[in-house]
């Protein structure tokens, strides 16, 4: 609203600012309810207006108050154009853009997942239904927005409505933390072929370490072409009653532990803040943690950071289950393994190679400063399994493809730090039980993390093997840290990860002073 005082300083009359002060007060009851009174009026709300539509509109009702003997004398309508202008700046929502936040702010992202794609003919459909979303934050902030992606997508994305809130507990959420999202400026949008969207900023006070319950409502038949399969998370949806989005008691038809269409949420921090981009396979997506319980790697190094004073800074798991670092299912030669026909079943899921997907997955997020480096393990694994045993790779050709990571990434001012592979002997997939192990691979697992501890090429390195490795028999995972197939760990095995990592690698004073070079030899840490 403006107020008397704003009036006055705008005009030097005070029979002036009462004059404008009654226009206003009428116009905005009308455009608050355009059925009220004028003919042709609308809500000011739902659009944004030029300065001359609110100026033709007002001009109409100050005729009808003169004519309808209010009181209200003949004033010069210079007077209304100031009221016009008033109007249309108390009627400007606050904050709408990254330009929109304050130059005292930055926006980072606080929670983020890698969308994949799903095999055809395994499309889950959504019609008149609203989905609520769970997304852990990591760093705090008091403007929030959200990332809708159709990456996969062969048919534009009608979205019906959206809205963002605390959640409060399983499906329901805080009302008065409720927010509707709008994309530009409208509450509905369509995301085109193989793009994303992200929704305009909206004030809300954001908690690290908090959950956010996103809710979407999907008027159409909506097959889901774009998800994160392994959530570890449990999700909700509404039966087909239509938009449910502002439901603070949300009716719960069915449960999910998938996120669909969600990729990205982003907050508004301090100047100094920055993210994080852990970068991997089912290693750093979680797999053989508990679902609900935010216990991936990532999660625990997001805790340490806010526990040790480093609160602006967000940690955004891009984790994909089976992703490699140099090859995907549209590769040469892929076909043809022992269990191809397992591999065809799940290639869509398993994401472009990290070279191919660098760029959307971290070089794109929204303040990233800092990438952790985690591919390899299943570029070691696949062949002679999942693809054609021929198809080996060797420690030189990981390397090559590390150093296109570093190269790629460093020119974009991004720290890059790399992290050993953890060991795999008696390493199984457990549906159907596929033994993955040799002798053969782990001589190139010793390479590759010979090669990242000693080259001095990263900014720094996380000894993940290290961590998690067996003292009395270091090419299997220590036993209490393994979730039962020898390859992924569970939570004490994540706590341990996440742990390991020094806190001092994400200081901001450290990071203006760092080369870019790998010409210096890098320590271990």
């Amino acid at each position: 609203m403006v107020s008397g005082s704003a009036i006055d300083l705008m005009v030097d009359s005070g029979d002036s600012a009462e004059w404008i002060h009654k226009v206003l007060l009428v116009s905005k009851s009308r455009l608050l309810d355009p059925s009220d009174v004028c003919a042709g009026a609308e809500d000011v709300g739902s659009r944004p207006y030029s300065l001359l539509e609110v100026y033709r509109m007002m001009s109409r009702i100050v005729i009808g108050l003169e004519s309808a003997g209010t009181g209200l004398r003949k004033a010069p309508r210079s007077l209304l154009l100031v009221a016009a202008v008033a109007l249309v700046i108390s009627r400007t929502p606050p904050s709408a853009s990254s330009a929109d936040v304050n130059r005292s702010q930055a926006w980072i992202g606080t929670w983020a997942t890698a969308p994949q794609a799903a095999p055809p003919g395994r499309f889950q459909t959504f019609r008149n239904q609203t989905l609520r979303l769970i997304a852990h934050t990591s760093a705090g902030g008091t403007n929030v927005r959200i990332k809708i992606s159709n990456t996969f997508g062969d048919e534009p994305l009608i979205i019906g409505g959206a809205h963002i809130a605390r959640r409060a507990a399983g499906a329901d959420i805080d009302p008065t933390s409720d927010r509707t999202l709008t994309f530009r400026g409208e509450k509905a949008t369509r995301v085109a072929v193989r793009s994303m969207v992200t929704s305009d900023p909206v004030e809300l006070e954001v908690p690290a370490l908090s959950d956010l319950a996103v809710s979407v409502f999907f008027p159409n038949a909506t097959m889901v072409t774009t998800s994160h399969v392994l959530a570890l998370q449990t999700n909700y949806i509404s039966a087909e009653t239509g938009d449910c989005t502002a439901a603070a008691q949300f009716p719960v038809t069915k449960t999910i532990s998938f996120w669909p269409f969600l990729t990205g949420v982003d907050v508004a921090a301090s100047p100094r803040a920055a993210a994080i981009v852990a970068f991997g396979s089912s290693l750093t997506d979680g797999d053989g943690s508990t679902t609900d319980a935010n216990r991936r790697w990532p999660d625990v190094l997001a805790e340490r950071l806010q526990q040790g004073g480093e609160q602006n800074i967000g940690v955004l798991n891009e984790g994909i289950i089976g992703n490699r670092l140099l090859s995907d299912i549209h590769s040469p030669r892929q076909a043809g393994g022992p269990f191809g026909a397992v591999f065809d079943k799940l290639g869509p899921y398993l994401g472009a190679a990290g070279v191919a997907r660098l760029e959307r997955d971290v070089l794109a997020q929204t303040g990233v400063k800092y990438v952790i480096l985690a591919l390899g393990v299943n570029d070691i694994l696949f062949p002679g399994s999942f693809i054609p045993g021929s198809e080996s790779v060797s420690a030189r050709e990981l390397i090559s493809g590390n150093r296109q990571l570093i190269a790629r990434t460093h020119k974009k001012g991004i720290r890059v730090i790399g992290s050993t592979i953890p060991p795999f002997e008696n390493g199984i997939f457990r549906n159907p039980v596929i033994n993955v192990y040799t002798p053969e691979k782990e001589t190139v697992r010793q390479a590759v993390n010979a090669w990242i501890r000693s080259s001095g090429e990263f900014d720094a390195v996380i000894d993940f093997d290290e961590v998690v490795r067996d003292p009395s028999h270091p090419t299997r995972l220590l036993p209490s840290y393994d979730s039962g197939d020898h390859l992924h760990v569970n939570d004490a095995g994540s706590v341990a990860q996440g742990s390991a990592i020094p806190l001092a690698l994400f200081d901001p004073r450290v990071r203006a002073v760092l080369p870019h070079s790998g010409s210096r030899k890098e320590p271990r840490l």
